[in-house]
């Protein structure tokens, strides 16, 4: 068969939706400037979908600054790769800050999160190694673990148990294999919102020698002092080997970083794939990086406002009567029963007649019979926002149960 024949009917558990949803459920085009407030389909809409969290994406400070470093560098320097000639003393200069900033001897600048996230697996691991991992790792996590060689195992999300009996499998296969264990888990599960259970997995330490790799691209610059990340707010960022962290979310802008030891960093910069073989991080993407750094260092007031908005968002959510899981984080889904027909109904209630924008995760990202509606609150946002939210979710139950006692909805809250 022809491949691009095969490709044309060959379907997926997301593709199915392109025909039906493509331009409103998925790729919705929101318009206008960053906010808690922007345009979908004409309309305005609270918006609850942006890992904006601190709200600095669009403040004027902000702005002025990429401007000015965009103006002064353009977005071509360096060119190269950062071995072969895009290295900077800014790209030093930012390392270093992260590295102390996270209580890291070194760290180590990377492109994207995702392909970073892939070649740290890659590069830390060879065929007599295991990786045990959190069934719920995100997808870039679950990518560089398909391309090991040697054996892998999950656990069950946030099951030290399920973890336990894992690392008794890793062990015996080690002891043969003369290899080591890696464990990965998150500061913040985007999905669900819960914290990784980071303390319980060091404690495992003492019986099991494993290192442990944190992703806390949801954790960095909101969660611990001064935005430290899980291991701060956890009290155990020492324990962690190597820890990841990206700038699309509280920094709002592109690039990331992975902070260790000084030996294991080089390691990295030396062997990482996607950063040897790929173009540098751009100067203005460094420089709007340092700036933002210092920004979050310099005001805690970001953070007071975040939790303040998260706080009056999950209260009130949970005083309507909803359920929204274990989250522990910024992160607030909304768990209701139904299926994916429902989610679209229900969608498109909350955006065309409340005005609300939140994300619809459905099957394959959560198990069939689910609908989540991801929030991510910002600094920001206002109370009134999370007021008016609130009342369009108290009509929402409302209008399931209406449409539910008409049979016209299988859905339930």
């Amino acid at each position: 068969m022809d491949l691009f024949e095969k490709i044309a009917i060959k379907q997926g558990p997301l593709k199915d939706y392109a025909a039906s949803s493509e331009g409103y459920y998925m790729f919705p085009k929101l318009e206008g400037e960053i906010g808690p407030r922007m345009q979908f389909h004409g309309r305005e809409v609270i918006c609850w979908s942006i890992n904006n969290y601190l709200g600095i994406g669009n403040i004027p400070e902000v702005r002025e600054n990429d401007t000015k470093v965009t103006q002064e560098w353009g977005l071509a320097y360096p060119m190269g790769s950062r071995m072969m000639s895009g290295h900077t003393s800014s790209h030093e200069k930012l390392q270093n800050e992260l590295a102390k900033h996270v209580g890291k001897q070194a760290s180590f600048l990377l492109n994207f999160g995702y392909q970073g996230i892939v070649s740290i697996v890659q590069s830390l691991v060879d065929r007599h190694d295991v990786i045990v991992y959190d069934y719920e790792s995100h997808a870039c996590i679950v990518d560089g673990v398909s391309l090991h060689l040697g054996k892998k195992f999950t656990f069950k999300h946030n099951d030290i148990e399920s973890l336990t009996k894992c690392l008794e499998r890793a062990k015996k296969i080690t002891n043969e294999t003369g290899g080591g264990i890696l464990v990965i888990s998150e500061g913040v599960f985007g999905m669900r919102g819960d914290q990784g259970k980071l303390k319980e997995i060091v404690a495992l330490k003492k019986n099991y020698d494993f290192r442990l790799m944190v992703d806390d691209a949801h954790g960095f610059g909101v969660l611990g002092e001064g935005g430290k990340g899980a291991g701060f707010e956890q009290g155990i960022q020492d324990d962690i080997d190597v820890y990841f962290a990206t700038f699309a979310k509280s920094f709002a802008s592109i690039g990331a970083f992975v902070a260790s030891t000084k030996e294991i960093v080089q390691h990295l910069q030396y062997t990482m794939r996607s950063q040897i073989f790929a173009k540098s991080l751009p100067m203005p993407f460094v420089e709007s990086a340092l700036f933002r750094l210092k920004l979050i260092q310099e005001n805690p007031s970001y953070r007071a406002k975040l939790w303040e908005i998260t706080n009056a968002l999950q209260n009130g959510l949970k005083g309507a009567g909803f359920d929204i899981g274990n989250t522990n984080s910024c992160v607030t889904p909304v768990y209701i029963q139904g299926s994916i027909e429902d989610a679209r109904i229900i969608v498109k209630e909350l955006r065309d007649t409340h005005g609300i924008f939140t994300s619809m995760v459905v099957y394959p990202v959560i198990p069939k019979g689910m609908i989540l509606l991801r929030l991510i609150p910002t600094a920001a946002h206002s109370l009134k926002d999370v007021e008016q939210t609130i009342e369009a979710f108290v009509k929402l139950k409302d209008f399931i149960k209406k449409l539910q006692s008409e049979q016209k909805l299988s859905a339930s809250v």
